[in-house]
């Protein structure tokens, strides 16, 4: 089965990546940057070796975002982000295939435990089966 595997963020947490502190969360330092890269890196490594990797990719920041919508008259409506009325965004995802929910979970767990700087926000880590197209909601 394809499970799609989501982390989140806010602008504030990739400023803080940038190393501008907030009250929503320390600057990261370069030791800190280089800490969740070999993380991520030998994680995704590990996925791909055992086959499940099918995809995954870390977004760039909500500043880069373009929001379409419609208005009335149905003609597109352009907005580019950061959204104030939206906290969290997809900040990453992998789409991996595992052989059971129970496997998936186990990755997510170790997502989870990816460094970060002491008082960084923990946001919970995002799994969505993917429909394989059979009809089945």
């Amino acid at each position: 089965m394809k499970y799609l595997v989501m982390v989140q963020g806010s602008q504030a947490d990739y400023e803080a990546m940038k190393g501008n502190a907030s009250a929503h969360s320390p600057a990261w330092t370069e030791k800190d940057i280089q800490a969740m890269y070999a993380f991520m890196n030998a994680l995704n490594d590990d996925l791909a070796e055992t086959g499940e990797m099918v995809d995954g990719q870390g977004l760039a920041e909500p500043a880069k975002t373009r929001h379409v919508s419609l208005d009335a008259d149905g003609k597109p409506v352009i907005t580019d982000g950061p959204y104030g009325e939206t906290k969290e965004l997809l900040a990453g995802y992998w789409v991996l295939d595992c052989a059971s929910l129970e496997r998936v979970t186990e990755i997510a767990a170790r997502i989870q435990r990816c460094p970060q700087p002491a008082g960084a926000p923990q946001y919970p880590v995002v799994i969505r089966p993917i429909q394989d197209g059979s009809g089945d909601i």
